[in-house]
């Protein structure tokens, strides 16, 4: 009976905790679907007459405001954050797994400072290093530009791929990569085929937690890119209007923004039990 109880009251807290986090996700869904007059009504209800019309105004890129029609680019602010997210995680996937292997395995003069050095990028504040980073940027030819931004974006993911994955391959130790370099293989091969697939976890995590980071970025790209080239993030700016906030259009392209990250999370969450398993063959 006692633990009967207990699994009773287990249930219950875990329910809490469920509904405690995940109210604002079904809030912001129940809002896209509601106009702004029904947002705003007090007291509040769950009671509404669904609409398409945020999603439409979306994707139409047309938004019906009481001053008027505006053009929205949210369709081109979406795929700009695929476009900065994807190709920045990539080129520090690139960069950071053959340098974290190296911190990893090989000790030499100041590799210690390099490697906080390297995770200092991610303490400083963004506002810190925005003007100068602007000066640069003019001066070079790179302001308002994709390639621009994506090197100040990987300069945000790599420091985060660099500790993640040298961790991993430092947990996964030297011996099963002496063994296969013992049959006559090369060192290229070895971390290609060994230390690659024992580390797939934390590659695959880092990886994740990179994009999440690049995809949320606001200020740099608000700053160093016009409006053609601005993320979703900062192209939401465009629902504050004259006329007042469209509530409903902001909550339908929050929904909208979640899905990319929620279908690269899934995916993650497949390819970190693959790389579980083929860590643990391999040893």
């Amino acid at each position: 009976m006692a633990d009967l109880v207990l699994r009773v009251l287990r249930g219950l807290a875990l329910a809490l905790v469920l509904v405690f986090f995940l109210f604002p996700i079904v809030w912001i869904l129940l809002m896209s679907f509601q106009t702004n007059e029904t947002i705003l009504r007090l007291p509040p209800s769950l009671a509404f007459d669904p609409t398409l019309a945020n999603y439409k105004a979306l994707l139409t890129g047309t938004m019906e405001t009481s001053s008027g029609t505006l053009q929205v680019t949210f369709l081109r602010n979406l795929g700009n954050s695929v476009l900065l997210a994807s190709l920045s995680v990539g080129l520090s996937l690139l960069l950071g797994v053959p340098a974290a292997y190296a911190f990893a395995r090989f000790r030499f003069r100041l590799g210690e400072d390099i490697a906080f050095t390297l995770l200092s990028f991610r303490f400083a504040p963004p506002l810190l290093v925005l003007l100068p980073l602007s000066l640069y940027f003019n001066e070079l030819g790179l302001a308002d530009t994709y390639a621009g931004l994506i090197w100040v974006y990987q300069l945000i993911c790599l420091p985060l791929v660099l500790w993640i994955v040298r961790s991993h391959f430092e947990e996964a130790g030297v011996e099963v990569e002496n063994a296969y370099r013992l049959d006559g293989h090369s060192w290229w091969a070895g971390f290609r085929k060994v230390a690659i697939p024992l580390a797939m976890p934390g590659i695959a995590a880092a990886g994740l937690l990179a994009f999440i980071f690049a995809w949320n970025n606001f200020v740099f790209a608000l700053i160093l890119a016009s409006a053609d080239k601005q993320p979703v993030t900062v192209g939401a700016l465009a629902f504050v209007t004259a006329s007042g906030i469209q509530y409903g259009q902001i909550a339908a392209a929050i929904v909208l923004s979640i899905l990319p990250t929620l279908a690269l999370a899934l995916y993650a969450q497949r390819w970190l039990v693959e790389g579980l398993s083929l860590g643990a063959v391999k040893g």
